[in-house]
């Protein structure tokens, strides 16, 4: 909001927390950048909360180490650590009016009520609130509440915003918007952002990077583009995006299906066993022969699909078994879709036939 803030870098070292024999932590390190919007993507109980829930303060680590900056944080209150907080529930105080809330991080903090009233205006002014500080929050819709608690979040202008499923409680329809929203808002902001969600398209939409959190461990910290083409494991595959897998045999550097050896740029990664991940949308459906270049995983129709944006068309393979493929429903993509029990060409570029580890760490 001002030049006088400057974001900080966050560093996780060797993090571990058990509840009892279950380890909600299991030697965590991560390094998170100076004004970076990361995103912890998992599962319930993937301990990405409780991942979050160490970094407020409200967690406290059996070992590792938490540095803001420089500071190692892991011994400091809560209270000190000098966060913006955004909660699932929101946590706003139904008995204080809009202004009252955003600029209550701003009076425990000793503000004169001037400053107050002036910073909480221009907070609201940002989340698109102006004129609002009045109402009572029993008074607005469930995404004006939520802007309510981003604007209280940023107000006292911190260097780090800890947000946890913010949010979850809107319909689809105005997720959507607030996740474009908030990606715009970040940009305004001299913050460095963590955020939860269960929700990959959400996670993909608003990140720089995510990291992909399973039983306590983190499984692959990428951009979103990076960790939907380049999966480091079949959970991350299988938990990103839409797709379907199929046991492959490795050796070395080359994969087989089937038999039939596949053609693919991608390197493989070493691991006991691998599954070919099928990306729904990256096939192609040939009206002849599969390109040479290609990998062959032509079939037989057994339903089509209409779903809107899409078609989805369910393929069987004489030796892999059900193979899914998204046509789009414009009238191009129509002109394409094929007919129940036909036999059609299917068609997996090198470039977008991803090998993983059948695995979870």
């Amino acid at each position: 909001m001002s030049s006088s803030s400057q974001s900080l870098p966050i560093t996780i070292s060797n993090l571990c927390k058990a509840y009892g024999s279950v380890k909600a932590l299991d030697d965590v390190s991560l390094n998170i950048a100076a004004g970076e919007f990361l995103t912890l993507l998992g599962p319930s109980g993937s301990g990405k909360t409780t991942l979050l829930m160490a970094l407020a303060g409200f967690a406290r680590p059996d070992s590792g180490s938490i540095r803001f900056g420089e500071q190692e944080m892991i011994a400091t209150p809560a209270h000190k650590r000098g966060l913006g907080m955004v909660f699932q529930s929101y946590a706003l105080f139904p008995f204080m009016t809009v202004a009252e809330n955003v600029a209550y991080p701003l009076k425990i903090r000793g503000v004169s009520k001037s400053d107050q009233r002036m910073q909480a205006e221009r907070a609201l002014d940002i989340v698109q609130l102006g004129g609002y500080g009045d109402r009572r929050i029993t008074q607005l819709s469930g995404g004006q509440r939520q802007r309510v608690a981003l604007a209280r979040a940023m107000v006292f202008e911190p260097q780090i915003i800890l947000m946890d499923e913010p949010l979850s409680a809107l319909d689809k329809k105005l997720r959507e918007h607030m996740q474009i929203e908030l990606k715009a808002l970040h940009h305004k902001l001299d913050a460095t952002v963590v955020y939860v969600t269960h929700d990959q398209r959400e996670a993909l939409t608003m990140s720089d990077r995510i990291a992909v959190v399973n039983h306590g461990r983190i499984e692959q910290v990428e951009t979103p583009e990076r960790l939907y083409r380049r999966p480091s494991s079949f959970f991350v595959a299988d938990f990103i995006g839409e797709s379907v897998s199929l046991p492959v045999e490795v050796a070395g550097n080359t994969a087989q299906l089937a038999g039939r050896r596949l053609k693919s740029d991608l390197p493989i990664a070493p691991g006991s066993g691998h599954r070919l991940v099928i990306r729904p949308e990256l096939l192609e459906v040939t009206p002849g022969a599969v390109p040479e270049a290609a990998n062959d995983l032509s079939g037989d129709v057994r339903e089509v699909i209409y779903q809107g944006e899409s078609v989805l068309v369910i393929v069987n393979h004489e030796s892999a078994g059900e193979i899914n493929v998204r046509v789009p429903a414009n009238r191009a993509g129509q002109m394409g879709v094929p007919s129940k029990g036909e036999r059609i060409g299917l068609s997996l570029h090198p470039q977008d036939t991803i090998i993983v580890p059948d695995h979870a760490s």
